[in-house]
């Protein structure tokens, strides 16, 4: 197997709901990483042998092979093609591990993984409008359940004995954490400005400073009348795009490119759907064996936040030092915008990984349907 790097890294800032990203068509902002990504490694576009994009609601703006419309909104030469996946919302992490499989493969020797997501132009649930996508067949398997996420992660909750002080004090440190992140610059270099009429976006909008557990306490619980989880202990609703370029070590060499890290492997799990959101459990355990690490090794970990329950059940089973679990903040704090959030995490780890001279660290998302990618990284020096 050839040893594939990731080379350059670069997203947007993530916008918040009808902020200063949500008149952006996500072809548009999928273009301004494209293009950011060729300009930052100074590559022929030409070179590319494939975009491999992800995005969750595939109606509307974000219909007909997304991937394929960034390329030429990017203004990328008409033979690079593009094509878009969905897995839930891992499913940019997913566009990475494809990408890499195909590199480490020998089939494509240069490719640009991502994701975008304009969830402001195309609302979460939008795809299943107009038709029911279980069928019959898998209701009648599991009793009818709702297939609801905030549900499922009410019943994580309960299963791993996680009050809702728990819950609210995890969201306060996503805010607190993010909130320092970028008070310090650490996401400066990784965003590219996004132009708009209301002026350049180049900071992620969605922390809300001075976050109590207090303050949360007000919130009314979204999914139970006697639940744990509300707005405050869940992901914001957002818009944002991020693109990585990958390639064989081989490759950057011939280039003159100086790679960030080292893809060393990944895995996807499936787990109970009622539950749903457990998959990074088996995933992540599944990842560091193949990889051969222990979990004790891991410098840095990336967890995606859909709702705090996810990471602290994650924590729990794991036994990975919490400090270590999400130490920029994560979706409470900085937004989840599905299908871009996978390339989104991925930059921000990496970047984080090399200020700090990190040298593993690990992604993992739980994913729509009871899957998750888990995928292992190691730092270049």
């Amino acid at each position: 197997m050839r040893e594939v790097v990731i080379v350059e890294a670069v997203r947007t800032a993530v916008g918040k709901r009808n902020g200063g990203l949500s008149d952006m068509h996500a072809a548009d902002l999928s273009a301004v990483v494209l293009r950011e990504l060729a300009r930052r490694s100074g590559i022929d576009p030409a070179i590319v042998d494939d975009v491999v994009w992800g995005c969750v609601s595939q109606v509307g703006d974000q219909s007909s092979n997304i991937g394929r419309y960034a390329v030429l909104a990017a203004g990328w030469p008409e033979s690079i093609p593009g094509t878009t996946i969905n897995r839930a919302c891992g499913s940019s992490q997913q566009a990475l591990d494809f990408a890499a499989q195909a590199v480490m493969s020998g089939q494509q020797d240069v490719v640009v993984a991502g994701g975008v997501e304009v969830m402001s132009r195309v609302p979460l649930g939008s795809a299943r409008s107009t038709g029911m996508p279980y069928g019959p067949k898998v209701l009648a398997r599991y009793e009818d359940f709702s297939f609801n996420q905030g549900i499922s992660a009410e019943l994580i909750a309960e299963k791993w004995g996680l009050s809702r002080t728990a819950l609210d004090e995890y969201a306060v440190r996503s805010h607190e954490l993010a909130a320092a992140a970028i008070d310090r610059g650490a996401f400066t270099e990784q965003i590219v400005a996004v132009q708009t009429d209301a002026g350049d976006i180049a900071v992620d909008e969605g922390v809300r400073r001075g976050s109590t557990v207090e303050k949360l306490a007000g919130l009314k619980p979204a999914f139970r009348d006697d639940g744990v989880i509300h707005a405050g202990n869940s992901s914001q609703i957002s818009d944002g795009a991020a693109a990585l370029l990958v390639m064989t070590a081989d490759r950057a060499r011939e280039l003159g490119l100086a790679p960030i890290a080292r893809y060393v492997a990944g895995a996807v799990a499936g787990a109970d759907p009622i539950l749903m959101l457990t998959g990074p459990i088996p995933a992540t355990e599944k990842v560091l064996a193949k990889a051969g690490v222990a979990v004790g090794d891991v410098g840095t970990f990336e967890v995606n936040e859909a709702f705090a329950s996810v990471p602290l059940a994650w924590l729990a089973e794991t036994g990975a030092h919490p400090d270590r679990v999400n130490p920029l903040g994560g979706a409470i704090a900085l937004g989840h915008p599905l299908g871009g959030s996978g390339a989104i995490l991925m930059t921000r780890m990496i970047n984080h990984m090399r200020d700090n001279d990190i040298r593993f660290g690990l992604q993992t998302m739980c994913e729509g349907g009871g899957t998750a990618n888990a995928t292992l990284v190691e730092l270049i020096s």
